[in-house]
């Protein structure tokens, strides 16, 4: 045990604290057991750099598949090419609608405290892109969104734009372990609106990407494949669609599928700080996916109700030894 999975044991005891403890040793234990963890990433994950702790997390097979919004697809490539060229602005909160203002004519689009450069990111990705999606277009071949992004990153045409630590990004760590990525609606996100432009334009047709239903398909036999007896972990970060959408394939194949035998998630955890209220999804205790079909009364459920920038690398540096 490194100095901080022991800073973590002697430290975290209580509250959130305690129950990030016992959500990393139910990972560690899952795991250890031989069975399959999903990660879901859900917010602005790859902005706020998850890579430096995800990435070993995928090289060393802490992690089977993940799913993600499109915006952590794509986000995490941009901070590769793009690093010198964002802008943090610590005090986001005192901007008023005129300093908001002149960050979009200076080309910068905020996230938070981090501000992403249009052109050096954005731009940058669109222009490698093209020329991918155009190549499957005459091929008469389709692709899923992070099939594209893998090509882009295993071809090594963009290494001459690295400005972060190769080292620190997930999406060339899974890119070179071909690890799985489910990425519901995909279209919601700034590639995914350029790929739409293309498309509106006439230059591109719409079925050159997979969809969702697509993704889900492949999730279902994925699923059957790799769960055995026991069933898959899900470790969710955030709530929302990244999360949502992979948990249903249980309940989709058991009830809508008729199937018998389908495991239930064997493990779940989610970091969130949404408000149990209002039928929010991202806010409901994992108690409520008992009554879906989801996850049993003996699956290891855990909620750690604070950030996820935070708990996160503490949760995986636990699993890692660290």
């Amino acid at each position: 045990m490194g100095p901080v999975s022991a800073f973590v044991e002697n430290n975290y005891k209580h509250f959130n604290a305690a129950a990030l403890l016992d959500a990393a040793k139910g990972y560690k234990s899952h795991i250890e057991s031989n069975k399959k963890m999903m990660i879901t990433l859900a917010g602005a994950m790859s902005t706020a750099e998850l890579g430096i702790s995800l990435a070993q997390m995928i090289r060393e097979d802490k992690v089977s598949i993940i799913s993600c919004t499109g915006a952590n697809l794509e986000e995490d490539i941009m901070n590769l090419v793009a690093y010198n060229s964002y802008k943090r602005i610590p005090g986001y909160r005192d901007l008023s609608p005129e300093d908001e203002q002149q960050l979009l004519m200076n080309g910068f689009n905020r996230v938070t405290d981090t501000c992403i450069p249009e052109e050096e990111a954005f731009r940058k990705l669109q222009s490698h892109l093209i020329k991918h999606w155009t190549k499957a277009q005459k091929e008469n071949n389709r692709l899923f969104p992070h099939e594209f992004m893998y090509q882009m990153l295993l071809s090594g045409e963009l290494e001459q734009h690295y400005e972060a630590d190769p080292a620190n990004s997930w999406m060339l760590a899974a890119a070179q372990k071909n690890l799985p990525i489910i990425v519901p609606g995909w279209e919601d996100s700034t590639i995914g609106n350029i790929f739409a432009s293309y498309c509106l334009k006439g230059e591109l047709e719409p079925a050159v990407m997979k969809n969702g239903i697509e993704y889900m398909m492949w999730l279902a036999n994925w699923y059957k494949n790799n769960s055995g007896t026991e069933g898959i972990g899900l470790f969710q970060i955030g709530g929302g669609i990244a999360g949502d959408f992979p948990i249903c394939v249980v309940p989709m194949l058991s009830q809508d599928m008729e199937e018998k035998d389908i495991p239930l998630w064997s493990y779940f955890c989610q970091i969130s700080d949404s408000t149990t209220s209002f039928g929010s999804y991202s806010g409901a205790v994992p108690n409520e996916k008992i009554t879906w079909g989801k996850l049993g009364v003996d699956t290891p459920r855990f909620i750690v109700e604070s950030d996820a920038s935070i708990v996160a690398p503490l949760i995986f540096a636990y699993v890692l030894g660290h």
